[in-house]
């Protein structure tokens, strides 16, 4: 049956929330998660292609790198690539530790750039951005400095024309499972004036390490006075979709891994969510012909044997559980041009 969304549209006293980020976002139910190195901008146009995603965002962007080649007169960061002219909504990731950088970022993609919300990545638990940077995850020691950015980034990240963007964050539970404290961080992201809150359900320690701690997401949903809250962590099929959304008091679901190896995946849970039956998965034609597009919307911003790189890291993962995977996979990685990729390709998939 399909899912309420007048329950989404009301706070947890029942009233109706009539902030315009607030019910932009509250409409709003699939989730494409940042992923470095496979968000990028042919992803997302595949995304588009197959359908049912609300929200899409980038890879995760460093303020502090825009910030230097701008100083320098440079282009921006190749993670911006083409979101100008790209399709709505369209949510960019940013991170760093500073404030004011953070800030600036922000104003500089309200005004310049063709973006629908910013997010804060707060959950990275990468080594360069957590530990090195001091970045990312962790930040999550520290709420108020979560509460001082947010704050910051919410203030500058508005058009020309006044009109403020949503800004959103992406956390973890805690730093160690000792530790957790996505309550204490939920709540200092709110009060600073951000219009959402996605969580994913490891530590930073877990990495990805475990399953995700769904009940702990679940437990930061009452103490939230209006915002809406979004789960992620090991949607993987269908039916991972709708146990959490019918199990778990969230507002939205965000799908990262599972996504990867099947990009059609939103399509088939929207129309779950609207109560008609999935479309069955595509066939090996059809993902043959869905890989000759994607390369050939990667070629737009890389030459060919970048966009033979980044195609192949994408579509392995369509090949996990079938015979001959691992061989496809290394074929796949010796292939030193199109012709041999796309041979490798169709003797697999045709």
């Amino acid at each position: 049956m399909p899912v309420s969304l007048d329950s989404r549209l009301r706070g947890n006293d029942g009233t109706l929330l009539f902030g315009r980020s607030l019910i932009l976002l509250l409409t709003m139910l699939l989730y494409s998660a940042p992923m470095a190195g496979y968000t990028n901008y042919a992803y997302r146009e595949l995304l588009r292609w197959f359908g049912g995603v609300d929200l899409i965002f980038t890879e995760m962007v460093s303020a502090r790198s825009f910030a230097e080649l701008e100083k320098r007169g440079l282009e921006p960061p190749s993670r911006l690539w083409g979101i100008r002219e790209e399709a709505q909504p369209l949510a960019v990731q940013i991170w760093d530790n500073d404030p004011d950088t953070l800030a600036h970022f922000a104003h500089k993609l309200a005004c310049d750039f063709n973006v629908s919300n910013i997010d804060l990545n707060f959950g990275c638990p990468a080594k360069q951005i957590a530990g090195k940077s001091e970045s990312g995850s962790f930040l999550l020691q520290f709420p108020d400095r979560i509460g001082d950015i947010v704050q910051k980034v919410a203030a500058a990240a508005k058009s020309p024309d006044g009109t403020a963007l949503p800004v959103t964050a992406k956390i973890r539970l805690g730093r160690t499972r000792d530790t957790i404290n996505a309550i204490d961080v939920a709540q200092a992201v709110e009060s600073a004036g951000g219009a959402g809150l996605t969580i994913h359900g490891r530590t930073a320690a877990d990495m990805y390490r475990g399953e995700a701690n769904w009940e702990e997401i679940a437990r930061v949903k009452p103490k939230l006075r209006s915002i809406p809250l979004i789960g992620n962590g090991d949607i993987k099929t269908v039916d991972d979709a709708m146990f959490r959304i019918r199990n778990y008091p969230v507002d939205g679901i965000m799908i990262g891994r599972g996504s990867i190896a099947k990009p059609w995946l939103f399509r088939q849970i929207a129309q779950t969510l609207r109560g008609e039956p999935a479309d069955t998965e595509p066939s090996g034609q059809q993902i043959y012909e869905m890989i000759r597009q994607h390369f050939t919307v990667l070629q737009r911003q890389f030459n060919e044997r970048e966009a033979l790189i980044l195609t192949g890291k994408t579509i392995c993962h369509y090949a996990v559980g079938k015979p001959g995977a691992r061989k496809f996979r290394n074929d796949v990685c010796l292939a030193r041009d199109a012709e041999t990729f796309f041979r490798v390709v169709q003797e697999f998939f045709g």
